[in-house]
């Protein structure tokens, strides 16, 4: 099953649905007369006359699934343990790097879940599902959203991490962004009921913003919610000066500045990477001429329009750096690239592994087909979800291991969100549900899941219910791993 709707689908490897033709062919050669007859369904295109009500069939979901149903989290005697669950998602990672990821999840309940999307994807697989399906991130907590820039250096906010995109069941998305804002506030000192307050606010956005989208007019909708709407549309006023703060630090956060930090010149009048161990360290001459090698293959990703720019621009180091928490010990390269007048710009070359949120789908009712790639996988599914991507967004491999590709440090800056003050965590909550709901609607229907949704806060009630039941798990796995941790069962090293 791919979910109860074809509308809009987008399968895990990131190729769309179509719908069956009748006739056998389009409005031009061969696919019968335009006049004096029905026109034939073209693939690719909506059916005329519409066959049902998106909304009537969203709202007729609910004798299946009650939206309070959303509410479970149910004991699983054969759930792993926390331990055994970051010792798995440690296969096929750099063992040497493995103790910092360990190290990195055992700093706070909110950073375990962090990197450990795979097992409440375990946990999200045995709680009630609609059918419904989305291209999803996959790791939508509260941390990854933030801002970047987009062509003209102006900066946009959305989601902005998509290693475990598939195709899947929207309520994951939801309730792992509710959870993660319950967890942030209470490392933030806030109290229960502002916590659950926020999960409540988060889903509230989630539902009203689907509900605006589906009276839209289709372009109308693809394109609503300008950034500059953003804090009206979801009444997030007291967070103006923290996103005004964050905007100032991303607008310096540049290759340029990366580069000044963290390169030397070279004998030949080049530039070259400096140790900076264990964040960044230089690799062999073998090793940085493979993944030279790879950006070749890279281009062809590419939109053609992007290639003279890049064509002005000559390659001079790489070396690997280490990357967030859930991809640490994945393999992670930055590229030193410098045009004539030896300004700089640094590609990011990041391994692109299985989604974690693989092995689950089918207990949830969604197909689970392998990925031709597994960068393409990553980036088709960013492009599908955000409104502007990077432009130099590609994938390539890399001695055979799949790579995505794109720009590094483009003007990029995030919302802590276990540093807001109280008063802004229910804001930053409203932001992000509304930012996640856009970016559902690119790929599922909005009128489908807003006729399920509906008007009332039944859902908001239930998904905050969760999200207080699973952060409380999440705790409860944070201090297992951490007494592991003590008693050296598990190799971690804290504090990088």
């Amino acid at each position: 099953m791919t979910g109860a709707t074809g509308r809009g689908g987008v399968d895990a490897t990131g190729t769309g649905g179509t719908e069956e033709t009748e006739g056998g062919g389009g409005a031009r050669g061969g696919g019968g007369a335009l006049r004096g007859g029905r026109v034939p369904v073209v693939p690719g295109f909506a059916r005329w006359p519409a066959d049902g009500s998106p909304k009537a069939e969203g709202k007729a979901l609910r004798t299946r699934v009650a939206r309070s149903a959303h509410a479970a989290l149910d004991p699983d005697a054969a759930r792993p343990d926390a331990v055994s669950a970051v010792e798995e998602s440690h296969r096929g990672r750099i063992p040497g790097l493995t103790p910092i990821r360990a190290g990195r999840m055992a700093a706070t309940p909110f950073a375990f879940l962090r990197g450990s999307a795979g097992l409440m994807a375990y946990d999200l697989a045995r709680t009630p599902v609609t059918g419904i399906g989305a291209q999803i991130c996959g790791d939508a907590h509260a941390a990854n959203f933030g801002l970047y820039g987009d062509a003209r250096g102006r900066l946009v906010i959305d989601l902005n991490d998509f290693d475990e995109t598939v195709h899947g069941p929207w309520e994951w998305d939801l309730k792992r962004l509710a959870a993660s804002l319950v967890l942030a506030g209470r490392e933030a000192g806030a109290d229960e009921d502002t916590c659950r307050e926020a999960a409540h606010d988060a889903t509230g956005a989630y539902r009203r913003t689907m509900r605006l989208l589906a009276k839209l007019p289709a372009l109308d909708a693809w394109n609503a919610i300008a950034d500059e709407e953003l804090v009206s549309h979801t009444d997030a006023h007291d967070l103006l000066g923290t996103l005004e703060r964050v905007s100032e630090k991303a607008r310096a956060n540049t290759s340029g500045r990366f580069a000044a930090k963290s390169t030397e010149p070279t004998e030949d009048g080049g530039w070259r990477f400096v140790d900076a161990a264990p964040v960044l360290r230089r690799v062999t001459d073998a090793e940085a001429a493979a993944v030279a090698g790879a950006l070749e293959a890279y281009l062809d990703t590419l939109s053609e329009d992007r290639l003279p720019l890049l064509a002005r621009y000559a390659v001079h180091d790489v070396a690997f750096r280490v990357v967030g928490t859930g991809s640490v010990g994945t393999r992670s390269y930055v590229v030193l690239l410098l045009d004539h007048r030896g300004e700089p710009l640094v590609l990011q070359v990041k391994e692109a592994r299985p989604s974690a949120l693989l092995p689950h789908l089918e207990a949830a009712g969604f197909d689970a087909p392998e990925a031709a790639h597994e960068g393409r996988r990553v980036v088709l599914g960013q492009k599908r979800m955000q409104v502007v991507s990077d432009i130099l967004l590609g994938w390539t491999s890399v001695d055979g291991r799949p790579f995505q590709v794109r720009q590094f440090r483009n003007r990029k800056g995030s919302v802590d969100p276990a540093a807001l003050a109280a008063d802004q965590l229910d804001d930053y909550g409203r932001m992000t549900g509304a930012l996640l709901a856009r970016a559902h609607a690119h790929s599922a229907d909005p009128r489908l899941i807003a006729g399920y949704c509906g008007k009332s806060g039944e859902l908001d009630e239930a998904v905050s219910a969760f999200a207080v039941a699973y952060a409380d798990r999440t705790e409860a796995d944070h201090a297992d791993l951490v007494a592991a941790v003590r008693a050296g069962r598990a190799a971690a090293e804290l504090g990088v």
